[in-house]
């Protein structure tokens, strides 16, 4: 037994088996596809502008050498019985921010049982993780530029500890395979699917991906219509993904989900106040943005999908109030 196999073993206790273990160094491969992202304005706003902490490892963990690529599971649920209240899976239950860094620190002790230093990342780094967890042998980038389990298909959340242990494999994926999409064959129904057309044969444009969207502060008329009754997030690709056909639930129990998660509460959104979001809202993965953002995409899912005008209501926020003035007009 070693530090790998004391990983490994304490993953399956948590019914994880996606656990890969690169190299940590600078991923120049990436340097060119980054610097093309960005003479073609594709970077969105929450992207890192500084392409040397996207592609350098040890920027993040000095004397990093190994890193460990973990997918966590989230499905809680038969996503045929679920509600359509407007709210992507994985923010139906609690925020994973803290429940996967919560496993990582577990990870991070056994690396120190071993004399080694870590430091985990959820989300916390600018490394291409999608990337890592592809290389690493956790998965693969599908057509729908999301890492594929073979167990859980893409309903999971990527987590990593860089240490300075040596205990890292040889790369079992290069770049050059990613747009081969052998996995996904001739299958081209996340195409079909997508609302925006932001995943098409041609190119990636997560500028116009609906789940980006609903996080925007400030929305054109298109991407108003577009929402189309989503209040945070878009599974439209992931539903019809055949490898989601049969994806297991998760066993991590913290990802099941929330009681108030599990209703249609557009009036619950539009009326709370900042108790009541830090109560709810706050607890989930779509609580980071806000409860304005919140607000102002259910008050859009009632008038626009629900056809319920509000046209009396009146916000003290100017910014809701804006958008509520919106959406009236369109209703006339």
């Amino acid at each position: 037994m070693g530090v790998k196999e004391d990983i490994i073993n304490y993953c399956f206790s948590l019914g994880i088996n996606s656990v890969g273990f690169i190299r940590c160094r600078r991923f120049e491969e990436l340097e060119g596809f980054f610097k093309e992202r960005k003479a073609l304005n594709l970077e969105n706003e929450f992207e890192e502008k500084n392409i040397d902490l996207r592609i350098e490892g040890r920027e993040w963990f000095k004397e990093g050498k190994t890193i460990v690529s973990i997918a966590f599971p989230y499905l809680s649920l038969n996503i045929d019985n679920r509600i359509d209240n407007g709210f992507s899976l994985y923010t139906r239950g609690s925020d994973y921010h803290y429940v996967v860094n919560k496993y990582l620190k577990n990870i991070i002790d056994i690396i120190e049982n071993y004399g080694g230093k870590a430091k985990a990342f959820v989300d916390s780094n600018t490394l291409p993780e999608r990337y890592l967890a592809y290389i690493s042998g956790v998965g693969f980038i599908g057509k729908n530029n999301i890492i594929i389990t073979k167990e859980y298909g893409s309903y999971v959340f990527l987590g990593e500890v860089i240490t300075d242990l040596e205990f890292y494999e040889e790369d079992k994926r290069s770049f050059e395979e990613i747009n081969l999409f052998k996995e996904c064959g001739d299958c081209t129904i996340c195409y079909s699917e997508c609302p925006t057309k932001s995943i098409n044969s041609i190119k990636k444009n997560c500028n116009i991906c609906l789940s980006y969207i609903t996080q925007k502060k400030e929305l054109e008329d298109w991407e108003i219509k577009k929402l189309d009754g989503r209040v945070f997030g878009c599974d439209s690709c992931q539903l019809k993904c055949p490898y989601n056909k049969k994806a297991k639930l998760s066993s991590i129990r913290e990802f099941d989900s929330l009681e108030f998660m599990n209703d249609n509460n557009e009036d619950f959104i539009i009326n709370m106040g900042n108790a009541e979001f830090k109560n709810s809202f706050k607890l989930t993965s779509c609580g980071w943005r806000g409860k304005n953002i919140l607000k102002r995409n259910a008050l859009i899912r009632k008038q626009l999908y629900l056809k319920d005008n509000m046209q009396h209501k009146k916000f003290e926020s100017p910014y809701l109030q804006k958008y509520l003035e919106k959406l009236v007009l369109k209703n006339e």
